[in-house]
């Protein structure tokens, strides 16, 4: 190996003779001693290659969303580890820190929350709102945006969606007008407070250990209010409008039409396959179909055994389309019913129910078909329709698979279906009879979340203290069972929170925060310092749109402590502007859970959401950057 005389490396390698082990370890030799001793490669070193090698592949693979985010931010973890960015005793500690603590906690009390019947209550006092879809807009943004602040914004929003679904079918208004603006409005109410959102208690840990002391409960209110509010009068007067406006070609009741799915299929007298068990009949035909219900004289059964002997002058409700259909009978001998629709009350019997429900983000069904998720044996439920975008899929229910956003008319045990599907990891949209939720013990609930508001407020305790608290005696005053404490949990962000956190620090530690923050300024160079604060939140803002805002407030916190320490200014205008903009993701439905939740039920296309979200974030950009500066003196 030899320089040459023209800057850079050439090398000249005889490998002939060696086995492939020798090679492998004579080609990590040499990258190791490279990344060592390599000279800057502009401004940068060994490490800062690696640091920026490993945070584009993350973002990469954030954008391209093969894998979930908390997959990616693993592998970020790793590769930082072994690169040796992260030392081996400090990879797992990002778990432990206090912001992930504070966000689990945040989530459990939530849901006591939401189990106490505060929600509902207040979700009541929306049938007020009339039919205008002005009134209607700022009627729901504004409360989910109150109710956003203090409390997980996807777990308010989502009790608010069939809210909405409701407002808009009573007033023959399409849903898509409501939805987008709440799932908006859910992000602005979390600028409101340190506990609105994960961001948020990142920026106040990060702030602990830049200056000593983390933002307080409500430091983010006076910025976060002035923002909100500009954004809740932008969406009630004017965004609204320019949100497309997206129509189902169902009725305008029902975004499922049951009786397109269902068909009468009657067991006639020697039928080869009558007296045949349910079981035995599947096994026997090669057809797609699935048996809902049974009419045996004047009983109706809803989800009949599998071991149900079919006798004569029995009637099936079988799902299925038209060429399944014909090989079913072809299979069974059986024959059509009378002409006649079959309706939603054949498959509502009893103790059965039909639900619509959205697939959430980090759903189990997530990838999978109905038959590789065994619906009916594995949850005790049956797939009748499956909508994406707003449009009835009319391929094959047992081979669509599923995807976030997707809505799904399930038919299962009405006592258990709430259970049921919160295990699948879907929301309940429209209940079509079924009462989910039992508003209960609601002045202990508040009293219980408002001490530990208070406490953290008056600085008592700090926040994960307080909140943890708080979990422990929702659960302790029967608010909420064990079982409900973890599912509540949003582990998928916990994973990325726990992951990204130590490849944040490491991208300070190796100096690449304060590259990036060099360049920043020299972008800006000449202007006021208002200038970078204004760029780090549009950055903020814009990579929010693309990966989670949890990881963008991971990754421009240490950039924006960088600006502030170049400059020799106050670090909390430029944290401040991190928390405002990774809050902000409002052009794409990938930016955040609330986005995607609403996508299915309103119909909306990938390009919708910029139409309403650009307008949106200049606004905000427009308004936040004054007011932080003037609650939060560059100077200090």
């Amino acid at each position: 190996m030899a320089p040459s005389s023209r800057p850079g490396w050439h090398l000249e390698l005889d490998l002939a003779g060696l086995s492939p082990c020798q090679i492998y370890k004579f080609h990590s030799a040499i990258i190791e001693g490279v990344m060592t001793d390599l000279p800057p490669i502009f401004g940068m070193t060994g490490d800062l290659a690696m640091i920026f090698g490993v945070l584009l592949l993350t973002l990469i693979l954030f954008i391209w969303g093969r894998w979930r985010y908390d997959v990616v931010s693993l592998l970020a973890l790793l590769a930082a580890t072994v690169t040796g960015l992260v030392p081996w005793d400090q990879a797992f500690l990002g778990f432990g820190h206090p912001a992930v603590i504070t966000v689990a906690a945040v989530l459990v009390a939530s849901r006591g929350l939401l189990n106490s019947g505060v929600v509902d209550v207040m979700a009541g006092w929306l049938s007020r709102a009339g039919d205008s879809p002005t009134r209607q807009v700022a009627s729901l943004t504004g409360l989910v945006t109150i109710l956003s602040g203090f409390m997980n914004n996807v777990g308010a929003m989502a009790l608010l969606l069939p809210v909405g679904i409701r407002m808009a079918i009573r007033s023959g208004n399409s849903p898509s007008i409501l939805l987008m603006p709440l799932a908006s409005g859910s992000l602005l109410g979390g600028l409101l407070t340190l506990i609105g959102t994960p961001p948020n208690i990142i920026i106040a840990t990060f702030r602990a250990e830049s200056v000593g002391d983390p933002f307080g409960m409500f430091d983010f209110t006076p910025v976060g209010l002035g923002v909100a509010l500009s954004g809740f009068l932008f969406i009630s007067l004017i965004g609204w409008r320019l949100v497309p406006v997206r129509k189902s070609p169902s009725s305008k009741e029902r975004l499922f039409e049951i009786e397109n799915y269902l068909t009468e299929v009657l067991i006639p007298e020697g039928a080869r396959m009558a007296g045949k068990t349910l079981q035995e009949v599947r096994e026997a035909s090669k057809a797609d179909f699935q048996v809902l219900g049974l009419l045996s004289g004047e009983t109706r059964l809803a989800s009949p055994s599998i071991f149900h002997p079919l006798m004569p002058g029995e009637i099936l409700l079988v799902e299925s389309d038209a060429d399944e259909l014909k090989i079913f009978l072809d299979d069974t001998g059986f024959q059509l019913g009378e002409e006649k629709k079959v309706g939603e009350e054949a498959l509502s019997s009893g103790d059965m129910g039909i639900v619509e429900a959205v697939v959430k983000t980090d759903s189990r069904l997530l990838g999978r078909t109905a038959r590789s998720a065994s619906l009916r044996w594995r949850y005790g439920v049956n797939l009748v329709g499956v909508a994406r975008h707003g449009i009835q899929l009319q391929k094959r229910l047992g081979q669509v698979r599923f995807q976030a956003g997707d809505v799904l008319l399930l038919q299962g045990p009405r006592e258990h279906l709430p259970e049921i599907l919160n295990t699948m990891g879907c929301l309940p949209l429209a209940e079509r009879g079924l009462r989910l939720g039992h508003p209960r013990r609601i002045i202990l609930s508040v009293a219980i979340f408002g001490s530990a508001i208070l406490a953290v407020a008056v600085g008592l305790l700090p926040v994960q203290i307080a909140l943890v608290s708080a979990a422990v005696a929702m659960v302790m005053g029967g608010l909420m069972n064990l079982r409900e404490v973890y599912t509540s949990i949003d582990w998928p962000v916990i994973i990325l929170l726990g992951a990204m956190i130590p490849v944040g620090r490491a991208l300070e530690t190796t100096g690449g925060a304060g590259l990036i923050a060099e360049s920043i300024l020299s972008l800006s160079g000449g202007y006021p310092p208002i200038v970078s604060l204004a760029m780090l939140l549009v950055i903020t803002m814009f990579l929010s749109d693309i990966v989670n805002n949890a990881a963008a407030a991971v990754l421009m916190a240490p950039i924006g402590l960088g600006i502030a320490s170049f400059m020799n200014l106050s670090p909390d205008p430029f944290l401040m502007a991190v928390a405002i903009g990774a809050s902000c993701a409002f052009l794409t439905p990938i930016g955040h859970q609330s986005n995607t939740l609403v996508m299915g039920p309103g119909g909306y296309q990938f390009g919708d959401y910029w139409r309403m979200g650009l307008p949106m974030e200049l606004v905000i950009a427009v308004v936040s950057i004054p007011l932080i500066v003037i609650f939060w003196p560059l100077s200090g």
